[in-house]
């Protein structure tokens, strides 16, 4: 704790004004552009990494960037991640949604080992909050990635998109640059964009292309991030030689 009461000191030093200053100019009007969601994992920083300021983005997190699917409510919603998804995109009328993993994720660490069942029991789940809910929430990310894995992780993936009708293909990681518990992040990552598409109170704006839904994956250990291209039909690492593609890409399908 004194960490963090050092850093507020640090903040109204050096920080203060200028952080008072954003939220003058966004108080009364601000326009945020994304729904975030992401991990909790504290080495992951959205805002740095996307050089985000006050009023750009809502940030959701939570432990392994899991919005349920609308089929676990059997009458009202009643978690965290589609109330942000109403408030952002229903109450605000932001037109982007963006699900993003990471490598070297705890929750999907633990995600893979629960393959397990003596692991994934019942008796287990009770002792282990984060083992009921990823049992709960994330085994249809696990089931994709079992199926990925029968092919040798060489067959593409199929997801469904904006609507049940919508549907998109990924090869995951198709280089093998990345850990296998890495490969089922990826999956996961693109399962949530199924997964936000399951509410009814979105199907409207997803219908009329009112509502763009997006993955991104950050590699901790490079620093370097990558978005799901529909056009590649892979995680594609942005950089400057391909960034007017990514653009474009965009500028075509999601504007």
């Amino acid at each position: 704790m004194d960490r963090i009461l050092k850093g507020i000191m640090k903040y109204r030093e050096i920080g203060l004004k200028a952080m008072v200053k954003q939220f003058q100019q966004v108080r009364d009007n601000p326009m945020p552009k994304a729904v975030f969601f992401t991990c909790m994992d504290s080495r992951m920083i959205p805002t740095r990494f996307t050089e985000t300021n006050v009023g750009d983005m809502f940030v959701v997190r939570n432990a392994g960037n899991v919005i349920p699917h609308s089929q676990h409510f059997m009458d009202e919603l009643t978690t965290n991640e589609p109330a942000a998804l109403e408030l952002g995109c229903v109450v605000n009328d932001i037109r982007h949604i963006i699900v993003c993993g990471h490598s070297d994720c705890k929750a999907m660490n633990l995600l893979y080992k629960l393959q397990d069942t003596e692991f994934a029991s019942q008796d287990n789940r009770r002792i282990s909050p984060l083992r009921a809910w990823l049992c709960t929430h994330a085994m249809t990310s696990l089931d994709k990635f079992q199926q990925l894995r029968i092919t040798n992780y060489q067959q593409p993936l199929i997801f469904q998109a904006e609507t049940p009708m919508r549907k998109f293909v990924a090869y995951i990681d198709p280089n093998d640059e990345f850990a296998i518990e890495d490969k089922l992040s990826q999956i996961n990552t693109l399962q949530q964009l199924q997964n936000v598409a399951s509410y009814g109170f979105l199907k409207k704006r997803l219908e009329r292309h009112e509502l763009h839904i997006h993955a991104l994956w950050f590699d901790i250990y490079t620093g370097e991030i990558y978005y799901f291209s529909r056009q590649a039909k892979c995680f594609t690492k942005i950089s400057e030689d391909n960034i007017e593609t990514l653009l474009e890409e965009v500028e075509t399908y999601y504007s």
